[in-house]
């Protein structure tokens, strides 16, 4: 009987292990798949980077010249309202 058990042993081992061998060759190639595929996105992501970066650059100017104009404007309003003050001022210093 103790033979009996040892050989059972001895054969659920081996068809576990050959389980186990093809499992792992299984995973190799899959991981080897993800890894062509990771790739070839890395490789398009860089083809489109300096799309991105031209867009960067455009965004950044036009929100520059925008900056600069708001600021004009600003500079502008705050001129008008003080020399509207200044003419209120010299208005009640006559009176």
């Amino acid at each position: 009987m103790e033979i009996f058990f040892q050989g059972l042993l001895y054969t659920l081992g081996s068809i576990l292990l050959v389980i186990l061998i093809i499992l792992s060759l299984k995973l190799i190639n899959t991981v080897d798949k993800t890894n062509e595929i990771l790739n070839d996105v890395h490789d398009k992501v860089k083809a489109t980077e300096g799309l991105f970066n031209a867009i960067n650059m455009t965004s950044n100017a036009i929100s520059s010249i925008g900056d600069r104009i708001m600021d004009k404007l600003f500079s502008l309003i705050g001129r008008i309202s003080k020399n509207k003050r200044k003419k209120n001022e010299e208005d009640e210093e006559y009176e």
